[in-house]
């Protein structure tokens, strides 16, 4: 590893210092071996960590890396807005309205409107969604341990990508989602065969009543159990609401309540319509930092 690098420490998606997912940024860390990044992820053990390879622009933004604590995956939505966060705060003179991350995917832009009070949201839009195959509750009864009277049937189970695939999950009631405990046989056998290695279950009874939708996600393929905030998949979860006019319109503007089971309360904002069957989504949210040192 050569020389020092500084990095940050952020709960992103957050309402408070010790909520939302935690997020490291190392600033200016191209001259990190792929392995090195690889390492850090895994000994900081956060479900992603970030690279900022260069504070200078490459096709007007910033190439980023992002890493679980097992693999470099091509996007993922907390990573993101983080990321945007510790750009605008840390290495930029003066406040932008946008910045632009070049990830493996493709670019990435990240909206920060200028507010007068309280605290900034940051907005990462999300890629045209892609919708592949659906399911009938029975091949998920097995994974989730609950039970067929928790599904929503009125609605498919369906893999959708808005830049990484989910599989989304409807259920009845908030009590369903809290008995939700993963069969780690069954989750395997199940996304041996999916283009999805990630299930979103989601909720319309939430945790608070500033929340319209409460959600909790299960990444195990990557190395985590369960996930405190996932922009990504609150992305693939507005491209379903829009499909199935879940709320009876082509446009939602809703808050998501993901975390409480772990600790980590967290709230994902959700603004995005569907007009000629063309999406526009974007996941918001509150980035907050914690701590900052240096890596030698």
């Amino acid at each position: 590893m050569k020389g020092k690098i500084k990095f940050y420490f952020t709960g992103v998606f957050g309402h408070g210092r010790y909520s939302g997912n935690q997020l490291a940024t190392f600033v200016n860390a191209g001259s990190l071996e792929e392995r090195e990044m690889q390492q850090i992820a895994r000994e900081i053990n956060f479900s992603e960590t970030t690279f900022i390879l260069s504070d200078t622009k490459r096709n007007n933004g910033y190439d980023i890396r992002i890493f679980t604590p097992l693999t470099e995956v091509e996007f993922a939505g907390h990573p993101v807005l983080g990321t945007a966060f510790i750009i605008q705060k840390y290495m930029l003179d003066k406040p932008v309205d946008e910045i632009i991350l070049n990830l493996k995917i493709g670019q990435i832009p990240v909206r920060i409107p200028r507010v007068k009070e309280g605290e900034t949201l940051f907005w990462m839009k999300q890629m045209e969604p892609k919708f592949y195959t659906t399911f009938n509750s029975r091949s998920l009864i097995p994974v989730l341990g609950i039970h067929k009277t928790d599904f929503d049937l009125r609605y498919p189970i369906e893999e959708i990508s808005t830049g990484l695939p989910h599989i989304i999950v409807p259920l009845n009631s908030l009590d369903a989602l809290k008995r939700i405990r993963i069969n780690r046989e069954k989750y395997d056998e199940l996304i041996r065969t999916t283009q999805s290695k990630i299930i979103l279950a989601f909720s319309p009874e939430s945790y608070s009543p500033d929340q319209q939708i409460a959600v909790r996600v299960f990444p195990l393929s990557l190395g985590i159990s369960e996930d405190a905030a996932t922009g990504s998949g609150n992305g693939c979860l507005a491209a379903f609401l829009l499909k199935h006019r879940y709320f009876s319109s082509d446009a939602i503007d809703i808050v998501v309540g993901q975390g409480y089971e772990l600790g980590r309360q967290s709230l994902l904002h959700l603004r995005a319509k569907r007009e000629n069957d063309v999406y526009q989504i974007e996941v918001g949210g509150r980035v907050i930092p914690i701590a900052e040192g240096t890596w030698s």
